[in-house]
């Protein structure tokens, strides 16, 4: 059996939740915008349940949250759902990162198309951005800055609720995608954050849906525009048929981690110290700051071995990846370890181990490890 080592791309969806799910598919399987019959009732009340539910984690209001296709899509409607905004005002400045995950640099990337400024802070080799270097760069023009919670790479955690409080003494717009942090770090994210980003499958959800938190603050309502049209579903900000039974997924998956978090966290810490001390026997650096870093994420480069060659040798062992599964096609070098400064060899073999504890229990660390230690002592 492959142990999974890939969770930062994606879990496998909790029975839980696929229960859940598949009641609201083959039983409840109402349309939540039909009016005129039970079935749409029920729906619409389940739909208005989750929406609450899952504010309370942001502490939000339940008019605060839309439900999306996941992280991606959120991101895409809080940077480009901007720009009107930004345009009409004359704040055409935004800060981020250059670790980034790609849906949020390749939407910054069209705004910059559209004639915006936009800083891209490298953090150096601790892999995490310093509040003072964003606070520095923050202009009377600056309309936005989007730093990521928790680096999908390497892991470490971003100092987002100190940011949070920072920007609350100016008019700048901060939004955070959360996509790895959620469930993991949520008290962070009831800092006053405008805009926060989720995708389900993070926390043993389906694939397919996901939130974005939009605080309303000193606002009536923030000044997003649409960027798809028709329906006029959730606040006519995300249009399209709401999908029930995915929402209740991803209700019953929060709620599961949220009473279980203890219990994850700790299993979690224990797979992570194990894992470290088997690979002593091996010559590695860990990636990114570990006094900063969330216990399932791990970024190591070994000496001497190709992180590819590596992948491939272990593909009947162990389920791993370089980085991004929406990169994992791209053989080139890491753009958050090269962003980081690490030096070309480290940064183009960065592995990255991830694990949701209970699907990790099977971990042969030996065979692993073995592995590793014959491929650097006989690199041919």
């Amino acid at each position: 059996m492959v142990t999974y080592l890939d969770a930062a791309a994606t879990t496998r969806v909790d029975p839980r939740v696929a229960e859940v799910v598949l009641h609201w598919m083959t039983e409840d399987f109402g349309n939540a915008g039909s009016r005129t019959h039970e079935y749409g009732s029920r729906a619409k009340r389940a739909v208005q349940q989750a929406r609450q539910y899952l504010a309370n984690t942001f502490a939000a209001q339940p008019d605060e949250l839309i439900f999306t296709s996941g992280a991606t899509e959120s991101n895409n409607i809080a940077l480009l759902g901007l720009a009107a905004h930004g345009e009409a005002s004359g704040r055409r400045h935004v800060i981020t990162s250059a670790i980034e995950h790609k849906a949020v640099i390749e939407p910054l990337e069209h705004l910059q198309s559209r004639g915006f400024e936009v800083d891209f802070i490298e953090p150096g080799l601790s892999g995490r951005v310093s509040t003072e270097e964003v606070m520095n760069r923050v202009r009377p023009d600056t309309l936005l800055v989007s730093l990521m919670h928790v680096n999908n790479e390497t892991g470490v955690i971003q100092p987002v609720v100190e940011l949070a409080e920072r920007l609350r003494e100016t008019p700048t717009l901060f939004h955070v995608d959360a996509a790895q942090g959620y469930g993991k770090l949520t008290q962070d994210l009831t800092a006053p954050i405008d805009m926060i980003s989720v995708s389900g499958h993070k926390i043993g959800a389906p694939k397919g849906v996901g939130l974005l938190i939009t605080r309303h603050g000193e606002w009536d309502e923030l000044p997003l525009e649409p960027i798809m049209f028709g329906g006029g579903q959730e606040r006519g900000l995300r249009p399209g048929t709401l999908p029930v039974a995915l929402i209740m997924g991803l209700a019953e998956a929060s709620k599961i981690f949220h009473k279980e978090h203890a219990q994850w966290s700790k299993r979690a810490a224990n797979l992570r110290a194990l894992l470290l001390g088997a690979l002593a026997k091996t010559q590695f650096q860990i990636n990114g700051d570990q006094d900063h870093s969330v216990p399932h994420i791990l970024n190591l480069s070994f000496a001497g071995v190709d992180a590819e060659a590596l992948i491939l040798r272990l593909k009947d062992q162990v389920a791993v990846a370089t980085g991004s599964a929406c990169t994992s096609a791209s053989y080139t070098a890491s753009h958050v370890l090269t962003a980081m400064g690490l030096p070309e060899e480290a940064a183009s073999n960065g592995i990255r181990l991830s694990w949701f504890p209970d699907q990790a229990d099977d971990l042969n660390v030996d065979g692993l490890v073995d592995l590793i230690a014959h491929m650097q002592s006989d690199p041919v």
